[in-house]
């Protein structure tokens, strides 16, 4: 009977032991991975999480944006390095965040080599050379010979001091030898329709922002500076083919977990984000915010932010940009 009783209870045990464990297993198959997103609702970033948010809880992992704004996207990225490192939660940055900050801000709370594991460098966002009725030219060289031509130079726009439109054009200037005069505003939003008044004559800006003005004729593309023209149009050449080779920036928008995170995990988020990615509807997506997937490994993505933060260091002493 002893015996019986005792067998019995292991019987028990193991049962309870199993459900729990099935429980365990259901409660965290039912958990949403949170994408926070450091800037408001509907930018170009927002959009790409909220579309990956979507198709990833199709795909059977329950996934939610997280908007949270504030102090240059810093308050974001600190709730994300301070979240436990067990995968559900993971930070959606851009260059601005992981290159342009460290070099802007003296004393910055977080350290993205240090302090973040690289999951997936999700898509290149491109900003193009943009200009408005008050240039009558239709190449690069025709508007950097128009502001050596005048004494007082050319005015263009920005989204604000040390933002990645206003170094890449600082980027240019000191390419080309342009005479431009920078006039910073609070964001994209007031920069373009400053460009269409004929306030500023030109700017870097995402082809989210200026293309339904293009397709109006109201404003027109002279070159990209990337790498490689964009894929969703071809037809705009780079700043380098232009004439001016070592005229190249990198805008990359990735996805990054708090550094403890298991390698195993970062693995697994890599693979199943980067399938996602590659969706025809989600490129399609993307695509019409001006952004091309890429999707490599995270090794690629850290090479990248590496890149990056050493291309925006120089740019930031170039322009003798400070925090507004």
């Amino acid at each position: 009977m002893g015996m019986s009783i005792r067998t019995t209870l292991q019987l028990l045990l193991a049962a309870l032991a199993f459900f729990a464990a099935g429980a365990q297993a259901q409660s965290q198959a039912a958990k949403s991975i949170r994408l926070v997103v450091p800037f408001g609702p509907g930018g170009g970033i927002d959009v790409l999480a909220r579309s990956l948010a979507q198709k990833m809880s199709e795909k059977g992992r329950l996934a939610m944006v997280d908007n949270r704004p504030g102090a240059s996207g810093i308050v974001g990225v600190e709730l994300v390095m301070n979240a436990p490192a067990d995968g559900f939660t993971l930070l959606v940055a851009d260059s601005g965040h992981f290159a342009i900050n460290p070099n802007i801000h003296p004393k910055l709370p977080y350290d993205m080599q240090r302090d973040f594991a690289p999951v997936v460098e999700a898509a290149n966002t491109h900003l193009f050379l943009t200009v408005g009725s008050a240039f009558s030219g239709s190449s690069v060289a025709e508007f950097v010979a128009m502001s050596k031509s005048r004494a007082d130079g050319l005015l263009f726009g920005s989204s604000g001091n040390g933002s990645p439109h206003h170094l890449a054009m600082e980027m240019l200037r000191v390419s080309s030898g342009a005479n431009l005069v920078h006039v910073p505003y609070k964001g994209v939003a007031q920069a373009v329709p400053a460009l269409l008044a004929g306030d500023v004559i030109a700017l870097f800006a995402g082809a989210s922002s200026t293309l339904a003005q293009v397709k109006a004729g109201k404003l027109r593309m002279l070159a990209v500076v990337s790498e490689k023209r964009a894929g969703f149009l071809p037809n705009i050449p780079t700043v380098a083919e232009s004439g001016y080779p070592t005229c190249i920036v990198g805008n990359t928008i990735g996805i990054l977990a708090p550094k403890a995170t298991p390698a195993e995990m970062v693995r697994e988020l890599n693979f199943f984000l980067t399938q996602v990615l590659k969706l025809p509807e989600i490129t399609s997506r993307l695509a019409e915010l001006g952004l091309d997937v890429v999707a490599g490994t995270p090794e690629q993505f850290g090479l990248s932010m590496r890149m990056q933060l050493e291309q925006y260091a120089k740019l930031v002493k170039i322009s003798g940009a400070k925090v507004d």
